[in-house]
């Protein structure tokens, strides 16, 4: 089972800034089985520029819950999956560290449509999630908010996977189960 995570946050870097929007999307490798997605209340100041981007105003996230609310919801959609995003370090750091923040662990393998679209989508003027989209003909709705870019994530996964399988066939010879979890980047330390 493969979590395709997309983040909204108040800043670009930990500690100090903290997830505005949070959308964790559930997929079989074949097709999305779950969507779960919320807003936020970070209890710093959104900044401006983030507001224009997201279009996330404080008002917007007033009532919402604290990420410590919701930790427990993420850590269930997040159990026994391979963690999917765009450019996956940025939200893995992010939501790792806030799990830390309120007593929780993340240790999950990771893939990112960022650096397989590369590989595997040679040539496309630009990799960014929108404009990798828009050229191969993906709808984003909602761009810059964490639904619509997980979904359209989770479309761009969808195209990569046979891909991934193809290149685990490759390296073992048929064995595609265990080695596309062994093609995931790992988030523990190789010694």
């Amino acid at each position: 089972m493969f979590a395709i995570v997309d983040i909204e946050t108040t800043g670009s870097k930990f500690p100090g800034n903290r997830i505005i929007d949070l959308a964790i999307i559930r997929h079989n490798g074949k097709e999305v089985v779950s969507e779960w997605h919320s807003l936020l209340r970070p209890d710093v100041a959104i900044p401006p520029f983030v507001i224009e981007l997201t279009g996330i105003s404080e008002e917007m996230v007033a009532e919402a819950p604290l990420f410590q609310d919701v930790a427990v919801d993420v850590i269930a959609q997040l159990r026994d999956c391979i963690f999917v995003a765009h450019d996956v370090n940025f939200d893995y750091s992010f939501l790792r560290h806030e799990l830390k923040e309120v007593g929780y662990t993340l240790e999950l393998e990771k893939i990112c449509t960022l650096k397989n679209s590369r590989k595997f989508l040679p040539g496309q003027a630009s990799y960014s999630l929108g404009r990798l989209c828009t050229s191969l003909g993906i709808v984003v709705d909602q761009r810059h908010r964490a639904i619509g870019d997980a979904r359209a994530t989770a479309s761009l996964f969808s195209l990569l996977h046979p891909h991934l399988m193809g290149f685990a066939d490759f390296l073992t010879e048929g064995n595609t189960e265990v080695q596309l979890s062994e093609l995931a980047r790992t988030t523990k330390s190789k010694k």
